[in-house]
């Protein structure tokens, strides 16, 4: 360890040379990426730059061809991984790996670790239906990241414009294949993201092989557009592709033409709808003026609002026959219960011993009240008192 100060500072070849003396201990190491550059030089050495993909980083790598022509040839943007050694040039200060064995890997192998990924995210919750949102009926702006002067760029403004001409766009031209595209869309993405009259946002680029989709399936960028919370509509490749990012977005549209009939409204339609609505609500406003016409001319017809004093005359009719039947009824009553009471009394009296007194019989009491029933009963001088029809009298026993 270099032991420095501002007074004694440590000359460049000792840094340099401290660098590549801690970096020797580094062995040789199996590394992954993209290969973004590739020159073969003709003095039996090939020189490339191998990439990142989810980030702007990239090492530089060289080998003899002989290392090379074991996996020629490779594809543009082909995905190795090579076995390196890493070395340190003290005179120029860089670094670059000596590759010993490179493999290409296979699509069979991508789609293992794609597969793997997609169970992982999905068990995280980032696929789940609950956490979509619905794409608004007509957004004051659309975001649009496509490739730089592409088919779907032209697909998508131009079947949007003609829905609605008004729409606006928000575009941003990225790297949509190779090894710069997951940091470009990424970062197009968080950009869109942050506007905030931007309501939907159209990730889109034309078909593809397998591995010219991959970059749409980098868990960075499926996370970062889990993460947003202005709808994302997909639109990668074809119906038959299916990138991750087609999982996690908010809507999957089948083409590019497909997702810019999805985020903007036909005009046409729209205004037949106005009209059918407008129609609709006209025939319902007069069938409702008809019907309430028809209701006030029904009540107009009326006799009761011909001569109002109707419902007072009609009433009183009522009422007098009413009251007649009321005095009749309770008239007979009274009637019938004079007769029976007549009647009652007649017998009352029929049988009460003032009718005998009447016929000139008398009643002889006695001096308690009693009733002389027996002369033989009587003594002298007991005093009698006898009821007439008239009023009484008394009367003294002589014999």
């Amino acid at each position: 360890m270099l032991e420095t100060s501002s007074e004694s500072p440590a000359p460049v070849r000792a840094v340099t040379e401290a660098i590549k003396e801690y970096l020797d201990r580094l062995g040789p190491i199996w590394i992954e990426g993209e290969i973004a550059e590739l020159n073969e030089r003709s003095g039996g050495m090939a020189f490339l730059r191998l990439r990142d993909s989810s980030v702007d980083m990239s090492l530089s790598v060289m080998c003899h061809k002989s290392v090379l022509a074991s996996v020629a040839p490779l594809p543009a943007n082909a995905r190795v991984v090579l076995y390196a050694k890493g070395s340190w040039y003290t005179k120029n200060g860089s670094y670059t790996l000596s590759a010993r064995e490179i493999r290409q890997v296979g699509v069979g192998e991508l789609l293992a670790r794609l597969e793997a990924l997609k169970t992982m995210l999905a068990a995280e919750g980032l696929f789940d239906s609950e956490n979509k949102v619905a794409l608004p009926l007509l957004p004051r702006k659309i975001g649009l990241i496509c490739g730089r002067n592409t088919d779907a760029e032209r697909d998508v403004v131009e079947n949007a414009k003609r829905r609605w001409p008004a729409v606006q766009f928000e575009i941003r031209e990225v790297t949509v294949q190779g090894a710069a595209a997951v940091s470009e869309v990424s970062a197009a993405l968080a950009e869109l993201e942050a506007l905030a009259d931007v309501d939907v946002i159209i990730i889109t680029r034309g078909g593809g092989s397998f591995e010219d989709l991959l970059p749409f399936s980098d868990e960075g960028l499926v996370r970062l557009a889990a993460q947003c919370s202005t709808p994302i509509v997909s639109a990668i490749g074809h119906e038959k592709d299916s990138p991750l990012l087609d999982l996690v977005a908010d809507f999957r549209a089948s083409t590019p033409t497909d997702a810019a009939k999805r985020v903007v409204p036909d005009i046409n339609e729209e205004i037949d709808l106005i009209e059918k609505l407008r129609d609709r609500a006209s025939r319902f406003m007069r069938n409702m003026i008809e019907l309430e016409s028809s209701k006030i001319a029904n009540l107009a017809a009326r006799p009761v609002l011909r001569d109002p004093a109707v419902m007072i005359t009609s009433r009183l009719e009522i009422i007098t026959s009413l009251r007649d039947r009321s005095i009749r009824s309770f008239q007979g009553r009274l009637a019938i219960a004079q007769e029976e009471l007549q009647q009652v009394t007649a017998r009352v009296r029929a049988l009460s011993p003032q009718a005998t007194l009447d016929r000139g019989y008398a009643v002889v009491q006695l001096a308690d009240g009693s009733i002389a029933r027996d002369s033989a009963a009587l003594t002298d001088g007991e005093k009698l008192r006898i009821r007439l029809a008239q009023g009484e009298t008394s009367a003294m026993v002589t014999s």
